[in-house]
């Protein structure tokens, strides 16, 4: 890179590494379950002052959302869409912490029973108000096979098993298998809620065609795959947002979003290039906007085919890989290297752990050992989801190609057909070995652990009893420092098993033209509802 572009470099990651230290203490925090009434705050409502009557804002991603059904999908760029819509029982504020939304108050009645308050005057898009039954069934919906759907969220609400609306009550009790320690951070991430008639009235692709919430922003038209607009909704119950009209659009190609930025064709992108982020910067109108995120990029190697079940050839991957070389060279500087499903910071974080230095040799030795040399793996991997994310996968097939004794190509990927491999719980429709990226937003490790490396997990692409049993007990106690140790542990067998080429910590690079304000995320949402017009009310 010249002069001023490392300049840029560095002067990002400046902002992005402070943010990174406030994200370490955040996630840390997090891991301590509480069990008082209410804990979080209420969510301050955006702006002061009249509302503008004309507010435009369009955001373009690199995906279109997958469906419009909330509880039917696991894609983060689908979550940016309908969670402006649809809302949960508690949230997260821009910094993480815990805050009310459709919940007023919640506390832990008895170990597997938290009892969630509903607010009062909520009235969903189309009529009606909510009710404790329709919070009840969001639930079950997402925890139950038999209601409504199958639904590949269970697992982000892991433990849960069901919900039932208290009697003589404005409440409903959350049931959990055993005391589920970190049942309020799930709910303050995870769980949409939904209108019970308006579900059974319709079928399932109509669900995922309409839009029917308590959010601050009404569906107006849908495109599948080109378009999604909202406007926005008068009667929330807190102040309606600035934004009058909120636009999704998306363009795989990163230079493709930058250009559009420039010219003042979108508002926001997502993922722009280290190599664009001066001219973001010197345009006059736009800015860029930086975080870091909470999302591992890893390379998944399915355990139970050749050569993947071998955990020799696991970790002659991981040693074939020169991660720092990808880091400076493919994403200038913006990432940090993993050594463990779980990011520095998270609950469950084993600092003993070393990130897998780059060694051709004894890359050679283990695939020896492991009886596969000669091996052709192919890399599949998604265009255009995550940064840089082609270049990622082209630079390791290179580097695993460059053994005397393996080959590797890369096959790249439409994220939605990639991702619908993923998620349709078989394992056997999952390619072999791929590059995915995985956000949690909970802070907690077996929130990646969980869905994607335990023998049940809804992603999972490993089987493990070990894991599987740390897991369960971490799940299973109440004890912090207990659980602490418990998933270190759980991460420290996944360390020397290596199940995934453990690759980077993704940054959120964001363009931004100046009519707008707006700060960037730690958890990757986007949330037209924080902005404002520059110099407004």
């Amino acid at each position: 890179m010249g002069e001023n572009n490392d300049a840029t470099r560095r002067s990002v990651l400046k902002a992005v590494g402070g943010a990174a230290a406030a994200a370490a203490a955040t996630g840390a925090a997090s891991g301590q379950e509480t069990t008082t009434a209410g804990a979080g705050g209420q969510e301050t409502t955006t702006g002061g002052g009249d509302l503008p009557d004309d507010f435009p804002v369009t955001i373009t991603q690199g995906q279109m959302p997958t469906t419009l059904d909330p509880q039917n999908h696991r894609s983060t760029p689908t979550d940016n869409v309908v969670l402006h819509a649809y809302e949960g029982l508690l949230g997260r504020d821009r910094k993480g912490k815990v805050v009310q939304k459709l919940a007023t108050g919640y506390e832990r009645q008895e170990p597997g029973r938290v009892r969630f308050q509903i607010r009062e005057g909520v009235t969903f898009h189309e009529g009606g108000q909510l009710t404790p039954e329709d919070v009840a069934f969001s639930i079950n919906r997402i925890v139950k096979e038999n209601v409504s759907i199958a639904s590949p969220q269970a697992d982000q609400l892991a433990g849960v098993t069901g919900a039932e609306v208290v009697d003589g009550q404005r409440a409903v009790d959350v049931l959990s298998d055993g005391i589920n320690p970190i049942v309020f951070s799930l709910f303050a991430t995870y769980c949409d809620i939904m209108q019970k008639s308006w579900v059974q009235q319709r079928s399932k692709s109509e669900i995922a065609q309409q839009m029917n919430g308590t959010g601050p922003f009404v569906l107006e038209q849908y495109q599948s795959d080109v378009m999604v607009r909202f406007s926005r909704y008068e009667d929330y119950w807190r102040r309606p947002p600035a934004v009058t009209q909120l636009t999704f659009r998306a363009a795989k190609e990163s230079s493709t979003r930058v250009n559009q930025l420039l010219e003042g064709e979108t508002d926001l992108i997502v993922n722009v290039p280290p190599q664009s982020i001066s001219r973001v910067r010197n345009n006059g109108s736009t800015r860029i906007a930086a975080a870091p995120s909470t999302r591992i990029i890893y390379n998944a190697m399915k355990y139970n085919v050749e050569p993947f079940s071998s955990p020799k050839f696991r970790r002659a991957m991981n040693y074939a890989v020169d991660l720092q070389s990808i880091i400076q060279n493919v994403l200038s500087g913006f990432a940090d290297p993993t050594s463990q499903p779980t990011l520095e910071g998270f609950f469950g974080y084993n600092p003993q752990l070393s990130v897998y230095p780059h060694n051709k040799s004894k890359a050679e030795s283990l695939v020896e050992e492991s009886g596969f040399a000669g091996a052709s793996i192919t890399l599949h991997t998604p265009v255009g989801r995550y940064l840089k994310d082609v270049e990622i996968a082209q630079a390791v097939a290179n580097q695993i190609d460059q053994l005397s004794n393996v080959s590797c190509s890369v096959k790249q990927r439409d994220f939605a057909t990639l991702a619908g491999e993923l998620t349709d719980g078989k394992l056997e429709t999952s390619p072999d070995f791929y590059l995915i990226g995985w956000g949690n937003a909970t802070f907690d490790a077996s929130q990646t652990i969980i869905p994607l490396l335990t023998t049940d997990g809804a992603l999972t692409s490993y089987s493990n009893e070990k894991v599987d049993s740390l897991i369960d007990r971490a799940q299973s106690t109440g004890d912090s420092n207990k659980r602490d140790r418990l998933l270190r542990q759980a991460n420290q067998v996944l360390h020397n098993q290596a199940p995934w080429i453990y690759l980077n910590r993704q940054y959120s690079v964001y363009g931004v033209r100046n009519r707008i304000q707006w700060k960037a995320r730690r958890d990757e949402r986007i949330d037209a509802y924080d902005m404002q017009p520059a110099g407004g009310q």
